[in-house]
């Protein structure tokens, strides 16, 4: 097994540098040390809290349950920066804008986040590519992954398989039953081994940077670990049009999903307009089932 990427490695960065593009380059990745600060990331745990309580906690069951009680019961929120300011100013968070705007471009645009809250026993995600499930035109889709708990082996962190961007192929993808794993499908038939795979451990705080073709992946939180909660957000391009979410009777060459989020540079696709279409919704996991 390769070596972890953990807090004292060289590979994480305290700033934006030509090393840190180069290794976003290279291995499709890159890691930054201090992100956000610990003030920061405790107001978003707290506020984590506050969402699922505020906006799905209205039910009988849930009512009245302890604060613990309540995060156990989630393992990933969609779209969290549609339900809290906090959210959507870390999705425009400067130090991390500064990072994509190295990787991208000048101009960016942020079209998902997703909070991640994974209690101990909550499942990971197989294989897959972020760029299989969010289109671009340009391969430009980017990835922060904010850590909000030091990210651990034990905890379930990510996994990585560096310089698996570099052909820029989308590889075949399959339902899985694997109970390490949520519902989502896994990618498979890739030149690859998990023997290849890097275990990306780092402290709250951090955010790893990675490519849409990235193949990386998450196992479960094992044993009695607390939270491994994660703030991700995923961006673009704006040159880029967003073939995402395709209604009928456009053409896939000029669709342009326009519910986004323009945090650097200029959009110019302006003259579109924006629309407000994506609500927030949790995750479905294997326990429970996956169809709802």
């Amino acid at each position: 097994m390769s070596t972890p990427l953990t807090d004292h490695s060289p590979a994480m960065h305290d700033s934006i540098t030509s090393d840190f593009v180069a290794q976003y380059r290279k291995n499709g990745f890159a890691i930054l040390r201090n992100a956000l600060s610990t003030t920061e990331v405790t107001a978003i745990n707290e506020e984590a809290l506050r969402i699922c309580r505020d906006g799905f906690g209205d039910s009988p069951e849930i009512r009245g349950v302890s604060d613990a009680e309540m995060l156990r019961k989630f393992l990933c929120i969609h779209y969290p920066h549609k339900l809290s300011d906090l959210a959507l100013a870390a999705m425009k968070h400067p130090t991390i804008v500064k990072a994509l705007e190295g990787v991208i471009g000048p101009n960016v645009k942020a079209m998902q986040s997703m909070l991640f809250i994974k209690s101990e026993g909550k499942p990971g995600q197989a294989w897959h590519q972020d760029e299989h499930f969010i289109p671009t035109r340009d391969r430009s889709l980017t990835a922060a992954w904010i850590a909000l708990d030091d990210a651990t082996v034990e905890n379930g962190c990510l996994w990585v398989l560096p310089g698996s961007h570099q052909r820029g192929v989308l590889y075949p993808d399959r339902k899985q039953d694997d109970p390490r794993f949520d519902c989502s499908t896994e990618a498979f038939d890739f030149p690859y081994s998990d023997n290849d795979a890097i275990p990306v451990q780092i402290p709250a705080g951090a955010a790893l940077i990675f490519n849409g073709y990235l193949l990386h992946r998450s196992l479960e939180n094992s044993g009695k670990h607390g939270y491994r909660r994660a703030l991700v957000n995923h961006y673009m391009s704006a040159e880029s049009l967003l073939p995402w979410k395709k209604p009928q009777g456009e053409y896939f060459g000029e669709y342009d999903y326009r519910d986004i989020v323009l945090v650097a540079g200029d959009d110019p696709y302006a003259h579109k307009g924006l629309v407000d279409e994506s609500k927030a919704y949790s995750r479905a996991e294997k326990d429970g089932g996956c169809d709802r």
